[in-house]
């Protein structure tokens, strides 16, 4: 029953029903100007890409490094470490180095074989599948890592607390580029259209003052998956469409869009984690409402 309200989840998320942004009210605009500049903070998901061919994950750092909206980008990639198609290959483990030497953040996803939700896995396969996937990193990085995105974005008190032990933080997102499909028709024709619309819902909390300020801009976690192809032959092209969204919904960036620096980045994404179990998260599409029900 799981599996299928998982599946239900991710097809309704790559659904093209997408709404038209909320409209910019007046008093939406003028409380704006008291907030500080956004600064988009990328993450990716699953990988890296075992692939031999046209590596999708290598594709995508080549693609921060050099690009016409701004050279430079670092972004916190959560790995797979042992998922064969992943970290688990010698390609994998490679990239993931090469992550590293180019200045991204190696964070934590999973360890097991598959894409598996930690909060099926019994304490002692999570124990073990936490130790093993801190240590695949550290060995890369010199140290474990500090940050965690649980799959399917669903955690509870006993995972959570699992995660603090290991000295890892929950950090969840405020857009979704909705490219998880990897296999199969993995196109997203309206991806201009969902962060559009995303932001713009990102923007009301933004403008009550609800996300952080981190040395004077205000971080916006974005989420797309490298080991999707379509994504790494988009890449370029999504960082524009999200200058594009912010200019749209009416909110500043930051001189520099995006971050550069590898500390920085980490601070923020640090910053922007949930630091209490039973704290109200905010998540883009159906997935909110798919763990509440499945809470209750």
């Amino acid at each position: 029953m799981k599996s299928f309200a998982i599946a239900m989840a991710l097809a309704l998320s790559l659904s093209g029903c997408i709404g038209p942004p909320l409209a910019l009210t007046p008093q939406t605009e003028q409380r704006l100007q008291t907030q500080a500049p956004i600064r988009f903070l990328l993450t990716f998901d699953d990988g890296p890409s075992a692939s031999g061919y046209n590596n999708p994950s290598r594709s995508v750092v080549a693609d921060l490094a050099n690009n016409p909206v701004l050279p430079g980008i670092k972004a916190v990639f959560f790995l797979q470490t042992e998922a064969a198609r992943a970290g688990g290959s010698s390609r994998g483990r490679k990239t993931m180095e090469r992550e590293f030497a180019a200045g991204h953040v190696l964070a934590f996803h999973t360890a097991t074989a598959f894409h598996t939700n930690h909060r099926w896995l019994n304490d002692a396969t999570l124990e073990h599948t936490l130790t093993e996937g801190a240590a695949d990193i550290a060995a890369i990085t010199g140290a474990p890592p500090v940050l965690v995105r649980p799959p399917f974005w669903n955690y509870d008190k006993r995972t959570f607390a699992a995660y603090q032990r290991h000295g890892m933080q929950v950090l969840l997102t405020d857009l979704s580029a909705n490219d998880g499909k990897i296999w199969g028709f993995n196109a997203s024709p309206r991806r201009r259209a969902n962060l559009y619309r995303q932001l713009s819902v990102v923007r009301e909390r933004i403008a009550v003052g609800e996300l952080p300020t981190v040395e004077g801009v205000i971080p916006v976690v974005v989420t797309f998956h490298d080991i999707n192809r379509y994504t790494a032959r988009h890449m370029q092209e999504y960082l524009q469409i999200l200058m594009d969204s912010a200019r749209v919904n009416g909110l500043k960036t930051a001189a520099q869009p995006f971050y550069t620096d590898h500390a920085e980045l980490e601070r923020a994404a640090l910053a922007r984690t949930v630091k209490d179990v039973n704290e109200p998260v905010h998540l883009p599409g159906v997935w909110n409402w798919l763990w509440d029900a499945d809470s209750h």
